[in-house]
């Protein structure tokens, strides 16, 4: 299923809604599960806690007939974010192409890491599809992008075993990490990552029984049209069970945790010469299976 988190065109005001996304239909899962007279999970972290039950209530509801007031068409609804994390475990220098990029343009060791090397985002730089990147030239001149995929945590994993790993995914998703380069550079981790709206999230969910294989989904960028990124998960250096197992490790991943996956080479830091965002730019990012991510940047005054 294709999970997402909207609002219809013609609402103001009202709380952000769970649908499912059948074509180009989105189906409203409460009005739904009303008219079925079951009971409905308002939103999406309330499903992912519901576990697998949660999840065959509502493939049961997509199989039946559905309430025309129940039913969108696509373009008739606004996207948000599918949901607000917990946390954003991020994931540097996880494609040996990047590894080697950032070497050459920031600083990074040239050595290809032995172990997964983590960051944090804060769950309010999350922002949703169509939703824009700010660009604040006061605290930066160097705004990148970087397309990853995004893994939804479905169980609580705490010292989990590779082996076990992919049990405690319930979905998959895209994150374009943006990062101020020149703030990390100076030493400021937490602003280069973490600023409002660093975390475009989106446009949908995709439970993992869509995705037998996330180790094998092509995965590109471009900006106004341009293709700047194009790769496949399958060149992380530290595939999803590694991952999951590293983190939960030291810190307990709990439902609705996102951790984005790392970056393929084609950033803008990595261009020849280099190439950063500027107010007006259009940023689409895509993952197979899952969609497009497009946001726009704007001037954050």
């Amino acid at each position: 299923m294709h999970l997402v988190s909207y609002l219809p065109n013609d609402t103001s005001g009202a709380p952000v809604r769970l649908g499912a996304r059948l074509g180009d239909r989105v189906v409203d899962l409460a009005a739904a599960a009303r008219a079925a007279g079951t009971e409905p999970a308002d939103d999406l972290l309330t499903l992912i806690r519901g576990g697998e039950p949660a999840l065959d209530a509502v493939r049961a509801l997509l199989r039946g007939e559905l309430p025309a007031d129940a039913v969108h068409p696509l373009g008739e609804v606004t996207l948000r974010a599918p949901l607000r994390p917990g946390k954003i475990v991020g994931v540097g220098l996880n494609y040996v192409e990047h590894v080697a990029e950032s070497h050459r343009t920031l600083d990074t060791e040239r050595e290809v890491p032995d172990r997964p090397v983590l960051f944090s985002k804060p769950a309010t730089a999350v922002t949703g599809p169509g939703q824009p990147i700010l660009h604040n030239a006061e605290l930066t001149k160097q705004l990148d992008w970087e397309c990853e995929l995004a893994v939804v945590i479905g169980r609580t994993a705490h010292r989990v075993a590779e082996q076990d790993a992919l049990d405690h995914v319930f979905g998959y998703s895209i994150v374009n990490d943006i990062s101020a380069r020149d703030q990390r550079r100076s030493g400021q981790w937490f602003f280069s990552k973490g600023q409002d709206s660093y975390a475009p999230f989106g446009p949908a969910v995709v439970t993992a029984d869509e995705i037998p294989d996330p180790q094998d989904l092509d995965l590109s960028l471009r900006v106004n049209g341009v293709t700047k990124q194009d790769s496949n998960t399958r060149h992380m250096l530290f595939g999803i069970r590694r991952l999951i197992a590293e983190i939960s490790a030291g810190v307990t991943l709990e439902p609705g945790d996102v951790i984005a996956t790392g970056s393929p080479s084609g950033v803008g830091a990595g261009q020849v010469p280099p190439q950063f965002l500027q107010p007006g730019d259009l940023v689409e990012a895509t993952i197979e299976r899952i969609g497009t991510l497009t946001n726009p940047v704007v001037d954050a005054r």
